[in-house]
């Protein structure tokens, strides 16, 4: 399989992250206000999407942020 180029990296990061972060806190959050009952299925999907839609551009914008915030904070060793 092919890799992609290193400048690539933010943006892949964003998907995976906003992806696997919306689908997980959406599901959460439709349990705590409906429950698990019939339709529960269509719900989180519907919340996932539109959680989605807004957490990858705000991943992709705030990714690098919180990098150089981490990266400051965290001793890198020499």
């Amino acid at each position: 399989m092919a890799r992609l180029k290193p400048r690539y990296y933010t943006l892949v990061f964003a998907f995976f992250m906003s992806f696997f972060m919306s689908t997980l806190m959406s599901g959460v959050i439709t349990i705590i206000n409906t429950g698990v009952t019939e339709g529960f299925l269509s719900r989180w999907l519907h919340a996932g999407l539109v959680a989605w839609a807004v957490a990858f551009p705000l991943i992709s914008l705030i990714a690098p942020v919180a990098h150089r915030i981490a990266r400051s904070l965290v001793e890198t060793e020499v």
